[in-house]
C-alpha cells in the first residue's frame, strides 16, 4: 500500500488539487506495480493513502508541487525505480499543467497491516 504525501504551494488552485486526488491513486499504483504486488485496476479503500499538505511558512521549496511516494521495497520494484518515478512525474505534470513538479519515490523495507 503506497503512502503518498502531496505538498503544494499556496497558489495552486483547488481544482488542480482535486484533479490530483482523482488521478494519483491509479497513477501511483501503475508506477509501483510489480509481480509481488500486481495492480489489477480495481482500487479498494486503503490501497493508496493520499495526504495533502499546504507548504508552510518555513518550508523551503523550489517547486510548486512535491509528491512523495513510499511503497514497500521489492527487488523488482527497485530495479527500475528511476523510470517509475520519471513516468509518475510526467503524469503529474500532464494533469496539473505545471512545469515545477517534483516526485520522490522511496522504497523502504516495510510491512503493512489493515483491518
Amino acid at each position: 500500500m503506497p503512502l503518498v504525501e502531496i505538498t503544494y504551494a499556496s497558489h495552486i488552485p483547488h481544482a488542480v488539487l482535486k484533479q490530483l486526488a482523482a488521478i494519483l491513486p491509479h497513477a501511483v499504483s501503475v508506477a509501483v506495480e510489480c509481480p509481488e504486488e500486481p495492480y489489477d485496476g480495481d482500487l479498494q479503500p486503503g490501497d493508496v493513502e493520499l495526504r495533502f499538505r499546504p507548504r508552510g511558512p518555513f518550508d523551503v521549496s523550489g517547486v510548486d508541487i512535491v509528491v512523495e511516494v513510499r511503497s514497500k521495497w521489492f527487488e523488482s520494484r527497485a530495479a527500475n525505480r528511476q523510470s517509475r518515478v520519471d513516468s509518475l512525474c510526467t503524469a503529474v505534470q500532464d494533469i496539473t499543467g505545471l512545469a515545477d513538479v517534483g516526485v520522490y519515490l522511496s522504497l523502504p523495507v516495510a510491512a503493512w497491516s489493515q483491518t
